[in-house]
């Protein structure tokens, strides 16, 4: 069974997520801050990491920019989810700052829950 780390400070979207991805056969792990996140992924080895940006202790764009840089770590693929799009005016994080981590995907929040799937499948391939 592929193994999915989803690093989100939003514990209902956390939630949520790996209900929807549970059911397509997926093992989930779930952090809620960049710092937590690290350790999981160190621990864990997760086949995938689906990365907020937004979030208390560390960043996503640093805890991604972390793993690219680790040799054991930077063939793991990498989905930032952000809500950077919707709140550009609102924050210092910026679409370039996302290109700069060498993230290997990039999804805008509000997500719809076919589109998450599809983007996991395609790292992963179907389990179901």
């Amino acid at each position: 069974m592929k193994k999915v780390l989803l690093v989100d400070d939003d514990v209902d979207f956390c939630e949520a997520s790996k209900i929807l991805l549970e059911s397509k056969a997926y093992e989930v792990v779930l952090a809620h801050d960049g710092k937590e996140g690290l350790e999981k992924v160190r621990a864990e080895k997760p086949d995938l990491v689906i990365l907020d940006v937004m979030m208390p202790e560390m960043n996503g764009y640093d805890v991604c920019v972390i793993l690219k840089a680790d040799p054991e770590l930077n063939k793991i693929p990498v989905i930032l989810l952000t809500a950077v799009d919707q709140m550009i005016f609102k924050t210092t994080y910026t679409k370039h700052m996302g290109l700069m981590t060498e993230a290997d995907d990039y999804i805008a929040k509000p997500v719809e829950s076919t589109e998450l799937v599809k983007r996991v499948e395609e790292f992963l391939g179907k389990n179901s």
